[in-house]
């Protein structure tokens, strides 16, 4: 088993149950930590033998263009494309953080952050 860990996808997006945050955006960060066998890829060196993190941030990128209210809600979406397009995925853990939310304070950011593993 191995991992492989795409940190701080940088995003600017449109997610935020403020009308305000529809409309302006934000800077987001996500992280896609991935388990998987890398046994394979690790004598073969090749890339049809491990999990594609330029795929990944593909996934991202797409799913963060879709506005939500929730981080959780696109959180969630990245995870299901995880492992509905990447069989060889046992486990995943998905962070998304949205910098210098509107909320009262000095608040550098919000980070939502879901796991799942393929049973």
């Amino acid at each position: 088993m191995g991992k492989i860990t795409v940190s701080n996808i940088r995003v600017y997006a449109y997610h935020g149950c403020l009308e305000e945050e529809s409309i302006i955006g934000s800077d987001y960060l996500v992280t896609v930590e991935i388990k998987a066998d890398l046994e394979k890829a690790s004598v073969s060196d090749n890339l049809a033998d491990t999990v594609d993190y330029v795929f990944i941030n593909k996934v991202v990128k797409e799913e963060m263009r879709i506005s939500s209210k929730l981080l959780e809600h696109v959180a969630k979406r990245i995870l299901d494309r995880v492992f509905n397009e990447m069989q060889s995925v046992s486990r995943a853990v998905i962070s998304v953080s949205k910098m210098n939310p509107p909320i009262e304070g000095d608040v550098e950011m919000v980070t939502v952050t879901l796991k799942e593993k393929r049973e």
